[in-house]
């Protein structure tokens, strides 16, 4: 867990570079799911980044310049109702959570209204999320509104509303050692997830079930959710980037990717791992899956400070491109199947994205039109993969395989970390760990 002290740190760090102005940061509304049951809660990352508050009904404001480089942090939340806690549970209440997050006021979230506009005079600007969200737009502007109101009395309204993600994201984009030690964490319970599907995969299953066994491993480990919707996905589905169905059989001589990580204290986790149904690569799909994870190797050795962002890229479509023309894919030279791009027949998504509190998490991948330079503390995912489905001009026996094989990896001063390696990925690995299955469990069952 993250000590508070760092949530407070993050917000003076903010203000520091506010300089003067107000910015007004709220958590994620309650969701209804259907009639009075909601979804479970998830709070905004933004606000979460800056407070370590997990409650609904919540704003953050920051005052910058208060005197020369003093701050003031106040907290909106909700009143405490002993009522309330015995049908929904604990609530901290502006006094409790004054002293538990360490805030200089709180205040129930009833009295927002009332006190933004007097927070807001005088000041040269306000610091939000413009265009998130547009209701909450309305009461924004509706507090400036309000103050320019009251200019015949000499107070004057910001005069801007800059963007405070541009500020967030910057600082998110950097994760800290306390951060870096919850996403370890994320990874490893994630990673033993992987390992219980690969030893409880059978022929016969449904996809579903598997997926079950990896939320078995998230809860009992302490991850509160998953970090996103799971991809079980077997045989032709596994050529579907983004399937979620997860309720199909699965067979004797399929490959199985599995998408999952778990969320941790707001942090995900996301792996990926593909492996045979029966625990046996056969030819064609060994082939394609070592040029995978030969793509991969060359991608996580290009993580390092001083490559930029798309040297992983770069280095994994060397390799791919290349394994394309030896097994017959695509035809030409390595220079010529990526000019033309015919290799996206077989890979058309890029080799990884930024990770943290969301699992595509914030912060820009190019300045000024060139790709930005990789430095310690970033930290991303790296997951080339390979995806043929039936054509004419394609060897049949490559039909409907799908692989992809993604790690985390955090950018150190000298290389990278790679964050997932409890999950197997070789192919020697994959095969001796279903090997050693129990023989005895059958998991071919229908109910129903």
């Amino acid at each position: 867990m993250i000590p508070i002290q760092a949530f407070s740190g993050r917000r003076h760090r903010l203000a520091s570079q506010m300089q003067k102005g107000v910015a007004i940061i709220p958590t994620a509304p309650e969701r209804v799911r259907n009639r009075d049951a909601h979804y479970p809660y998830r709070f905004d990352s933004y606000f979460y980044y800056l407070t370590g508050f997990a409650e609904p009904e919540a704003v953050l404001v920051i005052v910058a310049g208060v005197d020369k480089d003093v701050s003031k942090s106040i907290l909106f939340c909700r009143e405490k109702n002993i009522e309330y806690e015995i049908w929904n549970g604990f609530r901290y209440g502006p006094e409790a959570a004054r002293e538990a997050f360490e805030f200089d006021e709180t205040y129930p979230i009833a009295k927002l209204d009332e006190m933004l506009p007097r927070l807001l005079a005088d000041q040269p600007a306000v610091f939000c999320a413009l265009g998130d969200d547009t209701a909450w737009d309305a009461r924004v502007i509706g507090w400036v509104n309000h103050v320019r109101q009251q200019s015949r009395s000499g107070t004057t309204a910001p005069a801007e509303i800059r963007d405070i993600r541009l500020l967030l994201d910057e600082m998110r984009l950097f994760k800290g050692p306390e951060e870096l030690q919850v996403m370890r964490r994320a990874a490893e319970i994630s990673g033993g997830a992987h390992r219980r599907a690969m030893q409880n995969t059978r022929p016969g299953m449904s996809e579903y079930e598997v997926e079950a066994e990896l939320m078995h491993e998230f809860r009992r480990h302490g991850a509160q959710a998953p970090a996103y919707t799971s991809i079980v996905a077997g045989g032709a589905n596994a050529c579907v980037l983004h399937y979620v169905d997860n309720n199909a059989r699965l067979k004797a001589g399929e490959l199985l990717l599995i998408d999952a990580g778990c969320e941790l204290d707001g942090y995900a986790a996301d792996i990926t791992r593909t492996f045979p149904v029966n625990g046996k690569f056969n030819p064609a799909q060994r082939d394609l899956y070592e040029l995978v994870l030969s793509a991969q190797a060359a991608a996580i050795n290009a993580v390092r400070p001083g490559n930029t962002w798309d040297a992983p890229h770069n280095a994994a479509l060397q390799v791919l491109a290349q394994g394309f023309i030896d097994l017959g894919l695509c035809h030409g030279s390595v220079d010529e199947v990526i000019q033309s791009e015919d290799y996206k027949r077989f890979y058309m998504h890029r080799t990884g994205h930024w990770l943290g509190l969301d699992v595509h998490d914030v912060g820009e991948y190019k300045r000024n039109g060139k790709w930005r330079p990789l430095q310690p503390g970033m930290t991303l995912t790296v997951e080339p993969g390979c995806y043929v489905r039936p054509a004419d001009n394609v060897p049949r026996h490559f039909w409907n395989i799908g692989t992809r094989i993604e790690d985390d990896v955090a950018v150190t001063e000298t290389g990278c970390e790679v964050l997932t390696g409890t999950a197997p990925k070789t192919v020697a690995e994959i095969e001796e760990l279903m090997r050693d299955r129990k023989k005895s469990k059958s998991w071919t069952k229908t109910i129903g």
